[in-house]
């Protein structure tokens, strides 16, 4: 089991509305890949659980790992976070998860696609993945296209946004569609209607897909069996059609599970 650390945070600043960037130096970038997470704990007494917050890039010279997250409401953990400056520490555990494959892709057409709060793991793999066409796909509410700069260092990018302001009106699929992508590999991150839709076009095209589940979780580490989804084999742990999103996944290929 990893054990608990206090990581100092070395920036934060907030990039889009309620949306915040942290750099923390940590020992968990010595083994951190694209598609991990970290469980971050609070200050507060009152909230034991910790936190579970992608890893949106690694730096393994400085040590240091960057999260982007959005805070979800008032006197909650992610509000917490946001108000915590350089200097400050905060107990983490990781890296947690298994991350993406992305060596599957090596010299294949791929999507990276992200959505919401889930577009901030995909630039750490759009960082690393060495493939023939490296196609970025990422999907935001409105204007504020958080992380677009760096993305645009990284690959082709295409955008998609609810509203309109911006790339494609739709989702990420209406993006693929309007400018005529293909792929032979996707990499995916997101809320559960977005992976579901990813999971049936790449099963509708003979895709091999990999699908990073969002999942509210307690301990992080596959203990509690808290964060489950459907799977088609039997999972070792609790001989059920279960698998645990902390400990077996994020990554799933997506035709192991069913959402």
């Amino acid at each position: 089991m990893k054990e608990r650390e206090n990581a100092v945070i070395l920036s934060q600043e907030r990039i889009a509305q309620g949306i915040y960037s942290m750099w923390l130096k940590t020992k968990a970038a010595a083994e951190a890949r694209p598609g991990q997470f970290i469980s971050m704990y609070t200050s507060e007494g009152s909230k034991l659980l910790p936190r579970p917050i992608s890893i949106c890039e690694i730096d393994k010279k400085e040590s240091a790992l960057r999260v982007v997250y959005r805070v979800t409401g008032e006197n909650t953990g992610t509000e917490l976070f946001s108000k915590m400056q350089a200097g400050d520490v905060v107990p983490v555990i990781g890296p947690l998860g298994n991350g993406f494959p992305y060596e599957k892709g090596e010299g294949k057409r791929v999507f990276l696609m992200g959505g919401g709060i889930g577009v901030p793991p995909i630039l750490e793999l759009a960082k690393q993945m060495t493939c023939e066409k490296k196609q970025i796909v990422v999907g935001y509410r409105d204007a504020e296209t958080f992380l677009r700069k760096e993305f645009e260092q990284n690959g082709e990018v295409y955008i998609s946004t609810e509203d309109g302001s911006v790339g494609t009106k739709g989702n990420v699929i209406d993006a693929i569609r309007e400018n005529g992508l293909e792929a032979d590999v996707i990499y995916a991150c997101g809320p559960t209607p977005m992976l579901r839709a990813i999971k049936s076009y790449a099963e509708e095209n003979g895709i091999e897909c990999y699908i990073s589940l969002e999942e509210r979780m307690a301990c992080g580490i596959g203990a509690c069996l808290a964060c489950v989804c459907k799977s088609k084999e039997k999972d070792h742990h609790s001989n059920v059609n279960n698998k645990r999103i902390c400990k077996d996944g994020p990554v799933f290929l997506s035709t192991e599970v069913e959402i």
